[in-house]
This record gives C-alpha cells, sequence and structure tokens, in this order.
C-alpha cells in the first residue's frame, strides 16, 4: 500500500505552505501550534500520520523560535510514527555562519544541519542556501533548488536592450556567472571589504558598465546596504539601469529606508520570507509551485536536477 503525502506548515510560513499545497493538490495538513505562556512552543498533530510521508514547511529566519518550532514538529512526526520526514526549508537560517572565518566563532548552518538530523529528519529540501558547500554538513539527502528557475523567465520578460549581470560580491561569482552564462551575457562584480558584519568600508567595480543595463543577482538582501552601495556605484559608473534579483527577503534594520531611497529600479524577491511592509520598488515572486513539483519528485523518485533551468539548457 503507497503511503500518503501529508504537507503541514510552521507558523512563520504557513503563508507559503498553502500556496504549495494547493499547487501540490492536497490541502495542509491539521496540525495546531501551543505556546505556553512563558512562550515555550509545543506542536501537535491532529491526524494519523502512521507510515506517511510528511512534509514539514518552515523557513528558519529570526527569530530563533522558527527553527525550534520546526526541531519540535520533526520531533513529534518521528514520535507519532511518520514514515518518511522532510523538512522543507524555503529559507535556511545561520547559512551565513558557514566557515570560521575569525577565531573562536561558532559555524552556526553545521549546528543547525546536526539539529534537525538529530531530531529526526530524513531529507531537507531548500533553496538558494548562502553557501552550497552546506549540504555537506548534512549525513541525510539535501534537495538544493535553484531560483534561476523563476529569476530566468522573469529576467527574459524584460527585454533588456544590453544586459550584464553583476556580482555584488566576489562570493557571488559562480552564481551570477551561471544565469549569465545561460542568457550569453556579461558579467561585472562589485568587490566590497567589510570592516564588520553589515558595515561596507569600501567597493569598486570590477568590468564596463557604461550604458548598460544591469541586473544584480544575489541569494540574501538582510540590511540592503550592499545592494544600495553597488547599484549606486553602477550608476555613477555610467549604467543605464540598474535591477536586482535576491531570492531570500530578509530586510532588517533599516532596510526598507535604503532601498526606497536607493538607486534601483526595482528589487525583484522570492516569498521564502514574508515581507515585513510594503516598499514601492519590491516585487515578490513566488516559489510555491517549485517547491510543490520538489515535494512531488521527491517523493515519485524523480530527478530534482529537471527543475534548474540552466541544467536545461546545459542538456539540450
Amino acid at each position: 500500500m503507497q503511503p500518503n503525502v501529508k504537507i503541514f506548515s510552521g507558523t512563520r510560513s504557513r503563508y507559503l505552505a498553502e500556496k504549495i499545497a494547493a499547487h501540490y493538490g492536497n490541502g495542509l495538513g491539521k496540525i495546531k501550534i501551543e505556546q505556553f505562556s512563558d512562550g515555550e512552543i509545543q506542536p501537535i498533530f491532529l491526524e494519523s500520520i502512521r507510515g506517511d510521508y510528511v512534509f514539514l514547511v518552515q523557513s528558519t529566519c529570526a527569530p530563533a523560535d522558527n527553527l525550534m518550532e520546526l526541531l519540535l514538529m520533526i520531533d513529534a512526526a518521528r514520535r507519532a510514527s511518520a514514515g518518511y520526514i522532510t523538512a522543507v526549508i524555503p529559507y535556511f537560517g545561520y547559512a551565513r555562519q558557514d566557515r570560521k572565518d575569525k577565531p573562536r566563532v561558532a559555524i552556526g548552518s553545521k549546528l543547525v544541519a546536526n539539529m534537525l538530523v538529530a531530531a529526526g529528519a530524513n531529507r531537507i529540501i531548500t533553496m538558494d542556501l548562502h553557501a552550497p558547500q552546506i549540504q555537506g554538513f548534512f549525513d541525510i539527502p539535501v534537495d538544493h533548488l535553484d531560483s534561476s528557475a523563476i529569476f530566468i523567465p522573469y529576467i527574459e520578460s524584460l527585454n533588456l536592450e544590453n544586459l550584464t549581470f553583476a556580482s555584488p560580491d566576489v562570493g557571488s561569482t559562480n552564481r551570477v556567472r551561471e544565469v549569465a552564462s545561460y542568457f550569453n551575457a556579461d558579467m561585472v562584480i562589485c568587490d566590497k571589504h567589510r570592516k564588520r558584519a553589515n558595515e561596507i568600508a569600501s567597493m569598486v567595480v570590477i568590468g564596463d558598465v557604461k550604458d548598460r543595463d544591469i541586473v544584480i543577482i544575489d541569494d540574501i538582501v538582510d540590511t540592503a546596504g550592499t545592494l544600495c552601495k553597488s547599484a549606486a556605484l553602477l550608476k555613477e559608473k555610467g549604467a543605464r539601469s540598474v535591477r536586482a534579483f535576491c531570492t531570500h527577503p530578509v530586510l532588517s534594520g533599516n532596510a526598507y529606508e535604503n532601498l526606497e531611497n536607493s538607486a534601483l529600479e526595482q528589487l525583484v524577491v522570492c516569498d521564502t520570507i514574508p515581507l515585513k511592509k510594503q516598499c514601492s520598488k519590491i516585487e515578490v515572486v513566488s516559489v510555491s509551485e517549485l517547491f510543490a513539483v520538489a515535494i512531488r519528485n521527491a517523493y515519485e523518485n524523480k530527478s530534482i536536477t529537471s527543475l534548474f533551468i540552466h541544467s536545461q539548457r546545459r542538456n539540450m
């Protein structure tokens, strides 16, 4: 007898989980997230999941309660005898802490990976990890989806005349190069030097941007400081227009004000994290259909690579 697929949502990602479940063709499973007066979280499954393929949707963005809620959901599913538990994490928090870049610091993404496995997850489905090698922190399968499957068709629809892609820092060059190669377009790099986290000391542009329509590609937009400084510098160097495509809209601190006052014409983000407020320059595209297909393919043991547009192009 084939096990059932059941999709459940944590509190933070219910808006997205509902759309994923609708695309999949199922309703969301019934779960109650109780909270004690001191803030303690207790998830309770309100239906049997014995032997089922259970998919738990929750982004682990701030606050840390979102991560704790996901861990408790996984533990509850394991104790309820779920057949196979997949944590669907559209935004994987703590991914920026992926190495010891200074003495005596934690490697947060490795710790989170350990906790998810210890809680009982059998598989992870996520999108645009800050560092792709984080997949190696897990001893279970990780399906790492790529937002280019959503962004590339959108960029094509813009019909930009002198399209050039920009990497906001050296660390994002591989990500940007993949997309630029799809369009056979040029690429430039905004090389930055930081004094400390979220504070840029200096930045230079490597490459020619005069009279070009620039598209910046990145995985995370946090305070938007790097993005806004990059846009201003690119315009200063003669760029005709500057747009940005960033997967995860963390948007903390003065991010919304920074964006409104920036040289950016448009910022396109995914709905992996809900926006805290509206901004005239931000447009949101949904990852729900992509995750629904990924869930179906994982359940049916089909390839995930087929969901990557640039992989399809290479195989033509």
